[in-house]
């Protein structure tokens, strides 16, 4: 680390504390003469071309600070040497960034109002680039979102994986396949005019907005998934990891709900931002992208376990299993409520 934080100008005083609770990259809180920083190393086995990610958040940056330049966006303080990527001996990247002071971040939504913040922030990042030529991003992970591919490897994960396990999935893997029209509406979204390729951030956990004391949103981060995407990704993962009240990792279904109020604050949250940006075609499917991201997810988890774990990986035996049982439970108790919140997300779209 002293090899980094050289490049940097950090002193021999210099502190590092483990921050975060991330599962990607690595993070720690610098504490210096020169100020407070995050610093990251990247994971180069999922980043496999990290200068794709800091050139994406440098077009990003630069179009923000001339178009919205009182807006709070993190970016990359450069090296000595000019650079926002730090290369180290044993092959891994750096970058720093500045600490936002007095920014808090939360794991899990516990309130609706954390959801609405996020959701506007995530809202209005999508926004204030709504002009920006999405094409020109890299595609930092490349197919990230393309449900079709997750199905093709969903169907090879049943030709070729664990018998055992093929048998022990049946039920999960009955109820997955009869959702092909989860399947046909993605691939009509590809080709309807109607549905815009936008700046997306496709990782819209609630940890990756930061909040001010009072609970106000502050900006978005880890905005290495920043690239050419439709807006189901980012509604759909909100809806995903905001409205049940456990994670993706809890082990009993009786206690993975679906919160009406939470779904409620991010139609708000996001609308309030987006209302004039999205076309009616996008509105019109604001309830299936709770759909598509959690059917997609339900399918990799089980996908990976059908092929002995070898993309998550596990902390014991059936880990794959129990997340794909309960994003198929979640999905399941999602589409129970969905007439009823096309109706209150058409009465939320109308106010505006």
């Amino acid at each position: 680390m002293n090899e980094v934080l050289s490049a940097y100008g950090f002193s021999a005083n210099t502190s590092l504390t483990p921050h975060g609770n991330g599962l990607i990259n690595r993070t720690w809180l610098v504490r210096s003469d020169k100020g407070t920083y995050i610093l990251q190393q990247l994971n180069r086995h999922v980043f496999a071309r990290p200068q794709l990610i800091a050139d994406n958040i440098e077009m990003v940056g630069r179009y923000l600070a001339a178009h919205y330049p009182t807006t709070i966006f993190p970016r990359p303080v450069r090296s000595l040497a000019g650079q926002t990527l730090v290369d180290a001996d044993d092959k891994s990247h750096y970058r720093l960034y500045p600490y936002i002071e007095n920014s808090v971040s939360v794991d899990l939504a516990d309130t609706p109002r954390q959801a609405f913040e996020a959701a506007r922030q995530f809202g209005g990042f999508t926004r204030m680039l709504s002009d920006f030529p999405a094409e020109r991003l890299h595609e930092t992970l490349p197919d990230f979102h393309d449900l079709s591919l997750r199905c093709r490897s969903f169907s090879e994960s049943l030709q070729n994986g664990s018998a055992q396990r093929i048998n022990k999935a049946a039920p999960l893997i009955d109820y997955l396949q009869s959702q092909n029209r989860i399947v046909a509406q993605y691939e009509s979204i590809l080709v309807d005019p109607g549905f815009k390729r936008r700046v997306t951030h496709h990782d819209t956990k609630i940890s990756n907005v930061l909040f001010d004391k009072q609970g106000n949103g502050i900006c978005v981060i880890d905005l290495d998934t920043v690239m050419p995407g439709y807006f189901i990704s980012d509604v759909g993962d909100m809806f995903r990891t905001y409205l049940s009240p456990v994670t993706e990792e809890e082990q009993d279904i009786d206690r993975i709900q679906i919160r009406q109020e939470y779904f409620e604050a991010i139609v708000k949250g996001y609308l309030l931002e987006m209302h004039e940006v999205l076309t009616p075609a996008e509105k019109e499917a604001f309830v299936y992208a709770g759909e598509f991201m959690l059917y997609m997810q339900a399918i990799r988890f089980l996908t990976d376990y059908l092929n002995n774990d070898i993309y998550y990986g596990r902390r014991y035996e059936d880990h794959n299993f129990v997340r794909a049982r309960n994003q198929t439970t979640l999905l399941q108790r999602f589409q129970q409520r969905s007439p009823l919140f096309r109706k209150i997300a058409a009465a939320i779209s109308g106010q505006f």
